[in-house]
């Protein structure tokens, strides 16, 4: 025994010594004499491929086109030497009492061989793989699932049909076997030929135990010739030798007549502890003092708005889709039935005894916990070891940003959760076979969770088109695939295009059904929406419009809305242009006209026909229809829409829109404008209030009315320009009537009474569909963050990795998602230097420098510790829990652009982020 065990040791210091791969190949043959059955294992993985260098074929089933990387072209440079096998003389152990030989030549070939009594003989092999280099031929794995999946499948289905054949012998012979028996048993009773029986069933029994229990040691004893540290130890290589342990045993097993009858009731439960560690350890930072401190904190102010919304079914409009403030709404009423009584009134405003603030902050708290894990997880299927993948869900927890956003009524915790969710479900769907119900329930998971983080914020999008690329790149490689067919390729296509285009868009569009469905009555947020939409509002637009006509009419009183894009109205007031500009361009010199973003008596225009003087609505109306030519006067200055070869005065391409003024220089006044209805399909030929869509296009120069953008200097009192474009197709020269009423009195001074006392607003209400108020809601939800303003706090991208600051509407939350993968690829790089020092110090066979090794992964348990006295540090601002004096704040700061807003109330001061 002695000699055996210093064999064994002997031969795993030189595989350790020569083995230059993590991949072997087995073979193992069974012989019998009694009963003639064969069994060949063979299982050869990437590792067996033919090495590409010299020149050869692949040796898998599935070739593929050969592509050369940036991992080839480095192991190029970097290949490593074959080493051929030191000749040793053959040596040969034999214990006559067990009946078990192992042998070994100089091919390093390990043999194994069990003869019991001559009855039943098994011979197993273990040797070394040719190659020394991967399927790519390369030291550095592709990664490819198909290049291991494959030809390990393949191997396995050529033994299932080995043990098939197998068994129909087997079962042919026992008959045969147990037919023989039966006869020998009824031709003779004696007790002696019973104990004969008995005891040569036992031995066939004893036999095929010892047999299965062989391979089993066997396989167990020599793990570690296939776990050597190797360089091309790759952090699955554990994970591929247990499966080929598992497999082999379970071959074995089919040999046993009987197998236990309850294991198809059996089930297996997995715990993962780290994962489980660090949700823990997450949710103890995230949930400590959850309601503290009870203040409005940063955004809660609008978060915490919307909610109260949801609560009274008030509309509410947010640049961001509504699926975050949806959640943390139906957790605080069904917890604890909130009804949204507070109105969040101020930053830094205190909290009512009857405002759950645990129950608000509890969906951001929750995601956040659980981020820790999923990105650990992440890591994993991304096939880090489970160190450096533990790594980075601890730098998620050891994070005072994201422990901060994890805390309050904030939506950055739900993006980062259902982001790294839909990327860890999508890398499983990846490496999953197509069609199995793993492979769907994986596909509707990433789905789901990838358009759940692009309905809490638009920033989910970016993940979305992260994954959308790493799909295409998958169905790509396939069709260097030989083995596929055309119509299996296509099939699976169609299958993912279904689940990553079909579902995200039916649950995309059922939570906003849930939000219009939800927020039915009017707010404070209405004048953001065309008039149609809030008209269609419970008490809104619609409360105050009862008796306003439909129909527009010569004599009838308006207001124009600007359709798309900002809110605003056409806009006129006595004051002039002023004679020359600052380039030194002159101007008409006439009355303004501009887009006023506010209701206002100067907004009311009549419409009147060219050749009628009056402004009288008649019994009978004279209907306004697509086509007709009209002109508009302002109504309280009584002077006409003009426009003329003059350039406007922030937009000199385009020509400048006036009220006329006839100065009696010979400059004809140009007021006839022709109106086109662009919805005329829907809506008809006559020109209808609030619904109808019209462009007004200037009948001299066919220029249309438009909305610029641009915003005029104080002499124009920072309104908005209004111009006339011979570019007509532009959204900005879209308008539509909101407020409507016939004219009644001729009398200039009647009218201006009747203006000057009107409600501002016009008729009944007006249902929309869903799909109508939907794509109206996308568009303003788009449109919307081009017209923000600068903000004091804000800062730029390139500012966020230097925690700097300058004057930009973008906020340092706005760098968490990018954080996220930053994260991420520290714990790939980290990894794949220990990984390059590893291979430094065993294929240079430098082994005694495995000192380097060990300092660097010293060295980055100290930056972590580092990282996590940093997160301690800031503690006291994270929580908000300690009074600090200012001087103690301002010792936090880093650089003097940090900046901290303190908020002196009761004689005490209280930090707020």
């Amino acid at each position: 025994m002695s000699n055996l065990a210093n064999n064994n040791m002997r031969r795993r210091k030189t595989t350790r010594r020569k083995s230059k791969s993590k991949h072997t190949a087995i073979e193992a043959e069974a012989t019998t004499s009694t009963i003639n059955t064969t069994k060949t294992i063979d299982f050869i993985t990437n590792g067996s491929l033919a090495n590409s260098s010299n020149g050869l074929a692949p040796t898998m089933a599935n070739e593929r086109l050969q592509r050369y990387s940036l991992n080839d072209i480095l192991a190029g440079m970097m290949h490593r030497a074959t080493t051929t096998p030191t000749p040793t003389t053959i040596k040969q152990i034999n214990s006559s009492s067990s009946g078990v030989s192992y042998t070994t030549n100089d091919k390093n070939i390990y043999t194994k061989t069990i003869n019991n009594n001559n009855t039943h003989s098994a011979t197993f092999v273990l040797r070394p793989t040719p190659t020394s280099t991967l399927c790519n031929g390369s030291i550095v794995c592709c990664h490819d699932v198909n290049c291991s999946l494959n030809t390990l499948n393949g191997s396995l289905s050529t033994i299932i049909q080995q043990q098939q054949q197998q068994q129909q012998q087997q079962t042919v012979q026992r008959s045969s076997f147990a037919s023989n028996v039966s006869t020998s048993s009824r031709s003779s009773h004696s007790p002696s030929s019973r104990r004969s029986l008995s005891s040569t069933t036992t031995s066939c029994k004893q036999e095929e135990r010892q047999e299965t229990t062989d391979i089993t040691t066997l396989v167990a004893s020599d793990e570690t010739a296939l776990c050597d540290n190797s360089p091309d130890l790759v952090t699955n290589s554990v994970a591929e030798t247990e499966k080929l342990r598992t497999a082999i045993a379970d071959f074995a097993a089919t040999d046993v007549e009987l197998s236990a009858p309850d294991r198809r009731f059996t089930i297996d439960l997995q715990l993962d502890i780290s994962t489980w560690l660090l949700f823990t350890l997450a949710a103890c930072t995230r949930f400590y003092k959850l309601s503290m401190p009870r203040n409005v904190i940063f955004d809660e102010i609008h978060y915490g708005k919307s909610v109260s919304c949801y609560m009274r079914n008030i509309f509410f409009f947010d640049q961001h889709p509504p699926l975050g403030k949806q959640l943390i709404a139906a957790v605080a009423h069904l917890a604890s039935g909130y009804n949204g009584n507070y109105t969040f009134p101020f930053i830094g405003a205190e909290y009512n005894d009857n405002v759950p603030i645990f129950w608000l902050r509890f969906v951001p708290a929750l995601c956040g916990s659980a981020l820790a894990p999923i990105v650990y997880k992440l890591l994993l299927a991304a096939r880090l070891s489970a160190w450096f993948a533990l790594l980075g869900g601890l730098l998620i927890i050891f994070d005072n940003a994201l422990l901060t956003q994890s805390r309050f009524i904030l939506m950055e915790s739900m993006l980062l959760f259902f982001s790294a969710s839909g990327l860890f479900y999508f890398i499983r769907f990846q490496n999953s076979r197509f069609g199995s119900i793993v492979w769907l329930m994986f596909g509707l998971a990433a789905a789901s969770c990838l358009t759940f983080a692009a309905s809490v914020k638009y920033a989910g999008f970016i993940t979305f088109g992260l994954t959308a690329y790493l799909c295409w790149s998958y169905l790509w490689d396939q069709l260097y695939d030989t083995t596929l067919s055309n119509l299996y390729i296509t099939l699976e296509t169609f299958c993912r295009l279904i689940i990553f285009t079909v579902v995200p868009t039916a649950l995309y569009i059922g939570i906003f059904y849930i939000h219009l469905q939800t927020l039915y009555r009017a707010g404070p947020h209405d004048n953001a929406m065309t008039s149609a939409f809030q008209a269609s509002l419970q008490g809104g637009l619609a409360s105050i419009t009862k008796g306003q006509p439909i129909k527009v009419v010569h004599g009838s009183q308006i207001t124009l809305r600007h359709t798309h894009g900002r809110t605003c109205w056409l806009h006129s007031h006595p004051h002039l242009y002023p004679i020359r500009y600052p380039d030194e361009r002159g101007s008409s010199h006439q009355q303004q006209v501009t887009c006023y973003s506010f209701k206002d008596v100067y907004n009311w225009w009549i419409v009147k026909r060219p050749d009628r003087e009056d402004l009288v609505v008649d019994d009978e109306l004279d209907v306004i229809k697509h086509g007709d030519i009209i002109q508009l006067v302002h109504g309280i200055t009584s002077r006409g829409l003009n426009s003329h070869d003059v350039a406007a005065p922030m937009t000199p391409q385009c020509q400048e829109v006036s009220c006329y003024i006839d100065y009696d220089i010979n400059m004809a006044g140009e007021l006839l404008w022709r109106v086109e209805i662009l919805n005329r399909d829907r809506e008809g030929q006559i020109w209808h209030a609030i619904k109808s869509q019209v462009r007004l296009i200037h009948h001299t120069t066919g220029a249309a009315l438009r909305f610029s953008g641009n915003q005029l200097p104080e002499w124009g009192f920072n309104q908005h320009e209004v111009v006339a474009d011979r570019n007509i197709d532009s959204k900005d020269a879209i308008w539509n009537v909101e407020e409507h009423r016939y004219t009644k009195n001729q009398r200039h001074k009647d009218r201006e009474r009747e203006l000057l006392n009107a409600q501002m607003i016009p008729t009944k209400v007006i249902k929309l569909t869903f799909i109508e108020k939907f794509f109206e809601l996308q568009t303003k939800m788009l449109l919307y963050t081009k017209q923000m303003d600068d903000h004091m706090y804000s800062s730029t991208p390139l500012e966020w990795p230097l925690l700097d600051k300058a004057d930009r509407t973008l906020f340092l939350h706005h760098y968490l998602p990018a954080y996220l993968f930053k994260i991420l690829l520290l714990c790939y790089v980290f990894e794949h230097i220990d990984y390059l020092l590893r291979l430094y110090c065993y294929v240079s066979k430098k082994s005694q420098r495995i000192w380097v090794v060990r300092l660097y992964r010293l060295g980055v348990l100290f930056w972590l510790i580092s990282v996590i006295w940093v997160f301690i540090k800031f503690l006291p601002i994270t929580y908000g829990l300690k009074k600090l004096s200012s001087q103690e704040v301002m010792n936090l700061r880093w650089k003097d652009t940090w900046d901290f807003i303190l908020q002196r109330e009761d004689s005490l001061k209280y930090l707020f982020e």
